[in-house]
């Protein structure tokens, strides 16, 4: 549940303007994300010459990382920051951190992974929930809103791998990473400027306390003094991926426990929707750890084992990655118009199936790079079209989770836990995010990426299946909220 902010300031083509303002800093947020993640197991592997397991499994760390520290990123945004000031600090340090990745050395490179890490965790979650500000409960443009968000989010990660992969792939490494840090000052910098358009949410909930002082020490500077000591941490524990792998998987529960307590203690409402979002959470795990194949083992299988030639041009390996996001700029308007006409008929899926839904046309994706896989292991390579073909698949099936999911968080989540509630979203990507890791480690081993690949269809299949069985049951606990 999201409350209303004080000022609204006018709407452009049927949604608040403060809307657009967030999509374009998003936008440029996640072109700097995303050309940095094109480059970066291909990075791994070819200029540090890292193994391709250990490649996979710095990814999986990284991802991890990434995912889990929103969640922290969200509580001080809550309880100390407010959200506008928590983004302008994470901003920052994203910028940083690419800059510093154009330095080719092993210890910049884990640094500057840090920064971005660091600066992930502030930025990411607490855009998210301005956008669900914007609107009020009950609202039936907000799961449209979320998409054309969303649709932003895969603009900037489309241009990424187009001009952030050639420029790294042909002309240097160094100007890859260069440019994602331009694309991040440019976001920021819209941010920025379009902030009167947001309305009063997001300011900190006690400005004073940003003033109050701990031993004579302002208290900001506790928090800057932590993100001094958390980048070096950050930067080793992504050469140890073991130690994140078990740091990741001990943690988490912690958070789960937290929620559960909090849902307790709560009215039976907020309790079932609470409960509602946890087991979304659940099987988004699965989604994100299969969907994050595209970064790693999909990668490597690309530059590797598909005929790349069109017309005698060879395509370079990292514009594969802007194959999902292009899709989703073709798909984003029709995905919300859909959903905005089935509301207004009363037909509007709920989210657990729209959940199930997409779960099964991942399922389907991964049938399609079956059979890229059986290809490639009878002539050699594989034609480009069964890639394309899951990219697509999988794109469906992202449009049916993922932007519903940040629109099911905004709804069913209590004001004052919102924050915590996003992060947690985000911090089921990070199990999601070393798992991808471990899962693209085993196609080096016997398993191979066909078999790995028929894992990944029955489990995302079956996972699919019984979400769908279950989203009656799930939505009586949501008590109406959507």
């Amino acid at each position: 549940m999201i409350r209303e902010p004080e000022k609204r300031a006018g709407e452009l083509f049927g949604h608040p303007k403060g809307l657009f303002v967030l999509f374009f800093s998003e936008l440029w947020e996640r072109f700097s994300f995303y050309g940095m993640r094109a480059l970066l197991v291909l990075y791994m592997t070819k200029a540090l010459q890292y193994a391709d397991d250990r490649a996979y499994g710095i990814y999986g760390a990284y991802v991890g990382f990434v995912y889990a520290t929103p969640l922290i990123g969200g509580m001080l945004a809550d309880r100390f920051l407010g959200a506008r000031r928590a983004i302008v600090i994470g901003g920052i340090l994203m910028a940083l951190g690419h800059f510093s990745m154009a330095i080719e050395h092993p210890i910049f490179f884990f640094g500057a992974m840090a920064l971005i890490i660091a600066g992930n965790g502030f930025f990411k979650p607490n855009i998210s929930t301005l956008v669900g500000s914007l609107y009020k409960m009950g609202d039936a443009r907000r799961d449209g809103a979320f998409t054309i968000f969303y649709m932003g989010i895969n603009i900037g990660a489309g241009l990424a791998p187009l001009l952030c992969g050639y420029f790294g792939e042909r002309l240097g490494w160094h100007w890859g990473f260069t440019l994602a840090g331009v694309g991040m000052l440019v976001g920021l910098s819209v941010f920025l400027r379009g902030q009167h358009l947001i309305g009063e949410f997001g300011r900190p909930p006690r400005p004073e306390a940003l003033r109050e002082r701990l031993a004579g020490i302002p208290k900001p500077f506790f928090l800057y003094g932590a993100i001094f000591l958390f980048v070096p941490f950050a930067a080793y524990m992504l050469t140890r991926p073991a130690w994140v792998q078990t740091g990741v998987y001990a943690i988490a529960p912690l958070f789960v426990l937290y929620v559960v307590f909090e849902a307790f203690r709560s009215s039976a409402e907020e309790r079932g929707r609470l409960f509602v979002i946890l087991v979304l959470i659940l099987f988004s795990m699965l989604f994100w750890a299969s969907f994050e194949q595209a970064g790693s083992s999909m990668n490597i299988f690309t530059d590797r084992h598909v005929d790349r030639h069109v017309f005698g041009w060879e395509v370079p390996t990292t514009w594969f990655q802007a194959v999902n996001p292009a899709f989703i700029i073709l798909l984003a308007i029709p995905f919300s118009t859909l959903w905005v006409r089935l509301g207004r008929a009363g037909k509007n899926p709920a989210s657990p199936v729209k959940f199930g839904l997409g779960l099964l046309q991942l399922a389907l994706g991964f049938i399609a790079m079956v059979i890229a896989a059986t290809r490639a292991t009878d002539d050699g390579t594989s034609h480009l079209f069964w890639l394309v073909l899951a990219y697509f698949l999988h794109t469906t099936g992202e449009l049916c989770l993922s932007p519903v999911g940040l629109s099911t968080v905004t709804k069913l989540s209590p004001v004052r836990l919102v924050g915590l509630m996003m992060g947690m979203w985000f911090l089921s990507s990070a199990f999601a995010g070393v798992l991808s890791g471990q899962i693209a480690a085993l196609t080096g081993a016997e398993a191979g990426y066909q078999r790995v690949f028929q894992m990944i269809v029955i489990f995302a299949g079956g996972a699919g299946v019984l979400l769908l069985l279950l989203s009656p049951f799930l939505k009586k606990l949501e008590y109406g909220a959507e």
